[in-house]
């Protein structure tokens, strides 16, 4: 048994690197989150906004904007911020469905706002896109008929 589940952890972490490198890295993906909420609230994501916002200090901020714009997923310019590429912005309303379904989902759960969404920063990044779409048909049907999913938690 012990054999199974050590081939199964190797094969899942294969199979992870593989989705990963096909994606951007989880702080790349935290700062495209900001910089799409900053863009819809404010029209435009500063660095200290970002900073404030990621906890980070501001040369860090510049620091990853600057490779952002070198991947061509923002525009920034010094002293004026960044706005969301085309590609960016695809990639950042991607993310922000994949977090409102993750808290949808443990809100279904019983789990309250706050909490669902700090878990949710924690979990997002990892789940695979066949993962999210059984969330997703779970949570749409437990939202639709909360009878039906009150009577299999009873």
């Amino acid at each position: 048994m012990d054999a199974e589940r050590l081939d199964a952890l190797r094969s899942a972490h294969e199979a992870d690197g593989v989705r990963r490198s096909k994606r951007h890295s989880v702080r790349v993906e935290d700062y495209l989150e900001i910089l799409h909420e900053l863009e819809l609230v404010e029209g435009r994501a500063k660095p200290a906004r970002i900073a404030e916002s990621l906890s980070v200090a501001r040369p860090s901020v510049t620091k990853m904007l600057q490779r952002l714009d070198e991947e061509g997923l923002v525009d920034y310019k010094r002293y004026h911020g960044a706005v969301l590429t085309d590609e960016g912005r695809t990639a950042a309303i991607n993310l922000r469905d994949r977090h409102s379904l993750l808290v949808r989902f443990l809100r279904v759960l019983g789990v309250d706002e706050e909490t669902a969404h700090i878990d949710t920063e924690g979990i997002e990044h990892h789940f695979h896109d066949k993962t999210l779409d059984a969330l997703r048909t779970l949570v749409e049907k437990a939202e639709s008929d909360p009878d039906w999913w009150n009577s299999r938690n009873q």
